[in-house]
């Protein structure tokens, strides 16, 4: 133990100090959500305004407590980045530096990357190996799993002692409601939970009160698990993957589920490289995969990133997941979308269209069941014709007859 405390004092520094370990032409990656370091972020930021440093390449998502970072000042002198969740792509980056918010440091030497390893901790792994900086927050739980880092890999340490973010309580819609319904009369005792983020899962979860036996397999750990956890629904006896545990990738939701996952034997967070990869997860038999979109057109492509030529948010492993649910036994993927939206105008639109504007998350042919609080369709195998006729009912009546006359259009011509 005192071999690792004098390691740390001699790495400890602040924050203005460990970012001059990064220089121009560095490629930076940092977590999601609470995972980044909010004072070394800003240390960064700082040293970019004042062009101390150039040609950075920045990636990062889910920025919730940095916002120095999005800074037009900031923006405009790097390439900042959305990452899509791809950690193979990220490797041919070469990505060479990494930045974390960490747990204390335990007797071993070994910090707990806690909420948040997910797409960043697999480059700490990489050869060669990166800079590391570390944020030291006493709030930061210590998570079980594979997510950890020793001082002896670590370049510079800061503390630096914050609130972590919780996300607000969603309000429940009546669409989400109608549309949870539908969802989990598909849903046998014994299934394995992935949820994406949003109400809707939410939702999902107070609706499932009366399943037996579920566990979880999931990119994101939301209170929606804790809550289920509580009322006896998840058990995880049936789980057929690594039996007993849950495992996710990050965990994002009230201080009441970081209290539940510190030093909880139950929980373990991997890195997304892992948590995702549909050979792994498909091993959990009856995997549910539940997520949400915001564009399908005719065909059954699925968008759940608002611009088309700029990738803006974090795209996650959604894709991944509605394939390891396909090659699951009895495994089931679903994505959720409302009928309707209202634009910046005011005008109420169809989020079901002839054609996708947006990029595409899940492909026609990967897209198993769609569900709008129309009803329920069930995608694959179909014809292009019975795709369209099926995606039309659960559209909006409004605008049913439009998306038939387009329909004809991109048929006929």
């Amino acid at each position: 133990m005192h071999k690792w405390q004098e390691m740390y004092k001699q790495k400890l520094t602040i924050p203005e100090e460990a970012t001059k370990l990064i220089n121009d032409g560095d490629r930076i990656i940092v977590p999601l959500a609470n995972g980044q370091p909010v004072a070394l972020v800003s240390a960064l930021a700082q040293r970019i305004k004042r062009e101390d440093v150039k040609d950075l390449v920045y990636l990062d998502a889910l920025n919730v407590n940095c916002p120095e970072m999005t800074a037009p000042e900031v923006v405009s002198k790097i390439n900042q980045v959305r990452f899509d969740g791809d950690n193979r792509l990220l490797a041919k980056d070469s990505l060479n530096v990494v930045m974390f918010t960490v747990s204390p440091m335990d007797k071993s030497g070994f910090f707990s990357t806690g909420t948040n390893p997910d797409y960043a901790y697999a480059i700490t792994k990489q050869e060669p190996r990166p800079t590391i900086l570390l944020e030291v927050n006493q709030n930061m739980p210590s998570v079980h799993g594979n997510n950890h880092l020793h001082i002896s890999e670590v370049d510079a340490v800061v503390e630096n002692t914050v609130p972590l973010y919780c996300l607000p309580e969603i309000p429940v819609s009546k669409e989400d409601e109608i549309i949870a319904g539908y969802i989990v009369e598909q849903i046998p005792d014994g299934a394995c939970l992935q949820l994406g983020i949003g109400g809707l899962p939410d939702t999902i979860g107070r609706f499932l009160s009366e399943k037996k036996d579920l566990s979880v397999h999931t990119e994101m750990l939301s209170d929606c698990f804790m809550d289920l956890y509580m009322r006896g629904v998840i058990t995880s006896r049936e789980k057929t993957y690594m039996p007993g545990k849950w495992l996710a990738s990050f965990v994002l939701g009230s201080q009441e589920l970081y209290g539940f996952v510190n030093k909880n034997p139950m929980i373990e967070v991997w890195g997304a490289e892992f948590i995702v990869d549909p050979k792994i997860a498909s091993q959990n038999n009856n995997l549910i995969s539940i997520n949400t979109a915001r564009e399908v057109d005719l065909s059954g492509q699925c968008a759940s990133i608002p611009e088309a030529f700029r990738q803006y948010p974090h795209t996650a492993g959604e894709a991944n997941f509605v394939e390891a649910s396909w090659q699951s036994p009895g495994g089931k993927s679903f994505v959720a979308i409302h009928s309707t939206y209202t634009d910046q105008d005011g005008k109420v639109q169809s989020t079901i269209v002839p054609a996708i504007n947006h990029f595409v998350t899940v492909g026609r042919a990967d897209a198993q069941y769609i569900v709008s609080e129309f009803g329920i369709a069930y995608m694959k195998g179909r014809s292009i014709n019975s795709r369209a006729e099926e995606l039309i009912r659960l559209a909006h009546p409004d605008f049913r007859d439009w998306l038939k006359f387009e329909f004809d259009k991109l048929l006929y011509g």
